[in-house]
């Protein structure tokens, strides 16, 4: 991770070390061909935008898939993974702590489990209350760079979903932005499974929008964390600044 936390650059390496290494479920040309197409997307989709973010940084997202596969990605250049469960993440970080990765917590947040994240993890896309974010700070060890934050935003209303509404956005950002041990960089969020096309551009736009008037409280704030693998044109399209994307890199998942 870069000091200050500043935002890393989409950067591909399509030419394979000459390293065998078993990963199930797929084959390593196969991935190397997913990364590669993912990348293409990401780039056309940048060309495109009206808003000029052309280092859209690109978030594996890892969560069930085997520590084997997550070094064959990195193999093909990709850094960043992105997590949601907290034991099996440990595990992983674990396991390849000799690779230089970045690891994103992108699933919903327990008290529990705010232990784990504050000590292991680079990035949390997925605070969405003060006393998550609290805890985080507190736990954060003192040695470490600051932990790298996102505000989790429910931009489709669902009951269901985790994320602040727009109208307790304000609120939860002052709180943040006291936390010294945490770095406050913007906005994420998982929009309603198939949504309507209109809708979708919608929604993320009402994101953008609101990232833009939180800047009056926090100038320096970069990063709108949103678009997967379904909908990421459409995210890019409206500011995406990072995307977070697991099928169409490692394919369908077992579970």
């Amino acid at each position: 991770m870069t000091p200050n936390g500043h935002r890393y650059l989409l950067l591909f390496s399509c030419h394979a070390k000459r390293e065998s290494a078993k990963m199930p479920g797929m084959d390593e040309l196969q991935l190397r061909d997913n990364i590669a197409n993912v990348g293409q997307r990401l780039r056309l989709s940048a060309a495109k935008s009206q808003y000029g973010n052309s280092d859209i940084l690109l978030v594996a997202v890892s969560k069930t898939r085997p520590v084997s596969a997550v070094r064959a990605a990195h193999r093909f250049g990709l850094t960043h993974f992105g997590e949601n469960y907290l034991q099996e993440a440990v595990d992983k970080v674990t396991a390849l702590e000799d690779l230089p990765l970045i690891w994103h917590f992108i699933g919903p947040i327990q008290s529990n489990k705010t232990q784990g994240i504050a000590t292991h993890f680079d990035w949390v896309h997925s605070i969405d209350r003060e006393k998550i974010a609290t805890r985080l700070h507190y736990q954060r060890p003192a040695e470490m760079r600051r932990l790298q934050v996102c505000l989790q935003v429910n931009i489709s209303g669902e009951s269901s979903k985790s994320g602040v509404t727009m109208t307790q956005l304000p609120e939860l950002a002052r709180s943040v932005l006291k936390l010294s041990r945490l770095q406050l960089r913007g906005l994420m969020a998982i929009p309603a499974p198939d949504m309507d096309p209109d809708q979708l551009r919608n929604e993320f736009a009402g994101l953008r929008v609101a990232l833009g008037q939180l800047r009056t409280l926090a100038p320096s704030l970069d990063t709108l964390s949103m678009g997967m693998s379904a909908d990421m044109e459409s995210a890019i399209a409206e500011g995406a600044t990072m995307v977070r994307v697991g099928t169409a890199i490692f394919g369908p998942r077992n579970r």
